[in-house]
């Protein structure tokens, strides 16, 4: 039996949050989704989308971001139709509030909603049907994770989604977080299961390694989840 097309897939960069956001569409329909835009980088996404011709119809977000601005209400204002999506756990406006187990469809391809909290309350993860790949936000990241200490953080949270849902998945499952600092851009379920130095840790540990990380808070925090809680759009 042949395996089912591929959806179209780009990986876009902001350099100063070092965020990534990915734009999938359909190949035959052309309907598409972006997640996690970023505010800067919206008039450049726009553009891509109008080059290769796409319907974008659901622009989502992983989670309330802390450290930029989500480019999804700008991006509402220049495509028409356009809806924005988040987890009904953050507390956050959007068109589509999502749960556990929604599907979010572009042609005959779909992502599916899991929720992964911890980082904070909304974050989800999203896997694309077939189990190929799956975008998980700030809740794992390459050879790491989301930090825990702000925005209802909790690393036995956590370490719970990572081990229950992200890391139930296929092994060649392909991994893209929402950030890289040094240059990664994908991973994929098994090498995170062996390689993922915090949490290839028991729990006790993993939570002791959270608690003691003492980052400095986001230079955007107080910016930036006044807005997210708008869509990015504020008077």
């Amino acid at each position: 039996m042949a395996k089912p097309e591929a959806p179209i897939f780009r990986q876009l960069f902001e350099s100063e949050s070092s965020t990534y956001t990915y734009l999938l569409a359909d190949r035959n329909t052309k309907e598409a989704v972006i997640i996690d835009p970023v505010k800067e980088t919206v008039d450049r996404d726009v553009k891509f989308v109008k080059e290769l011709g796409l319907n974008l119809k659901i622009a989502v977000n992983t989670h309330c971001h802390a450290d930029h601005v989500t480019g999804t209400g700008l991006m509402k204002k220049q495509i028409e139709g356009l809806k924005s999506a988040i987890s009904k756990h953050s507390g956050a406006s959007a068109d589509i509030q999502l749960s556990e187990g929604d599907n979010i469809t572009f042609g005959k391809h779909c992502l599916i909603v899991r929720e992964t909290p911890g980082h904070t309350d909304g974050c989800i993860t999203l896997v694309l049907g077939d189990k190929s790949m799956a975008f998980t936000g700030d809740a794992l990241l390459i050879r790491g994770c989301g930090r825990t200490d702000f925005q209802q953080g909790s690393p036995e949270r956590l370490y719970k989604s990572i081990h229950e849902v992200v890391f139930q998945l296929p092994e060649d499952c392909l991994l893209y977080p929402a950030h890289d600092y040094k240059g990664q851009t994908v991973t994929t379920v098994g090498e995170e299961r062996k390689y993922n130095p915090r949490l290839t840790k028991k729990l006790e540990e993993f939570v002791k390694i959270m608690d003691n990380l003492n980052l400095p808070k986001p230079k955007k925090i107080d910016i930036a989840v006044p807005a997210n809680l708008l869509c990015g759009l504020q008077d």
